[in-house]
């Protein structure tokens, strides 16, 4: 008979709220997992999407909202699954109640760090597909790529190089052009 393993904490929205608000964790199905903290080329990307984004909600008097981490995301109560995109947009205002957002954003952009790529790749593709995120990009800095994972329609993964123009699929008329953000890495 093999060996039982302890098994970890199932953890309750009542102590991750005692956590530390610097404390940089994410909680799947109530297990608690560190976060990588963000690099140079991280930041960079992220300030530029975040950027992009919120200009083109605010130039169309869109309702949709622009947040980045560390911001908390519950995709989950029971077991409890809390998450920290690098980066969403919430259309539905109803979602956020001053603390996060409960439910699905309608766009997340991870952008990958060297000691969690499978966290963005796989763990999160998973979670993101099933709790109803619309659409969720992966950037990859150090492979130079964008897979676009596009849940609704007949698109589910497509990848992108830096010197890409990419679309945005929740919108109809916004695309980035990934090259002018990877100048900005090679500079």
């Amino acid at each position: 008979m093999p060996a039982l393993q302890p098994q970890p904490e199932i953890m309750t929205l009542e102590q991750y709220e005692a956590f530390p608000e610097d404390a940089r964790i994410e909680i799947f199905e109530g297990v608690a997992y560190d976060m990588a903290g963000p690099s140079e080329s991280h930041q960079t990307i992220s300030t530029e999407l975040t950027t992009i984004l919120n200009t083109y909600i605010r130039q169309k008097n869109g309702s949709c909202r622009v947040f980045h981490a560390p911001f908390d995301v519950k995709l989950n109560d029971r077991p409890l699954t809390i998450v920290q995109p690098d980066l969403m947009v919430i259309c539905d205002r109803d979602k956020l109640d001053g603390k996060r957002c409960n439910g699905a954003p309608d766009f997340i952009i991870e952008i990958v760090s060297p000691g969690n790529a499978s966290d963005d790749y796989i763990r999160k593709l998973y979670y993101y597909k099933n709790y109803g995120v619309r659409e969720y990009w992966i950037v990859d800095p150090r492979r130079k790529i964008v897979t676009v994972n596009y849940f609704e329609g007949d698109i589910v993964s497509v990848q992108y190089s830096f010197d890409s123009i990419i679309k945005v699929n929740i919108y109809k008329d916004l695309y980035i052009d990934f090259s002018d953000i990877a100048e900005l890495l090679n500079n």
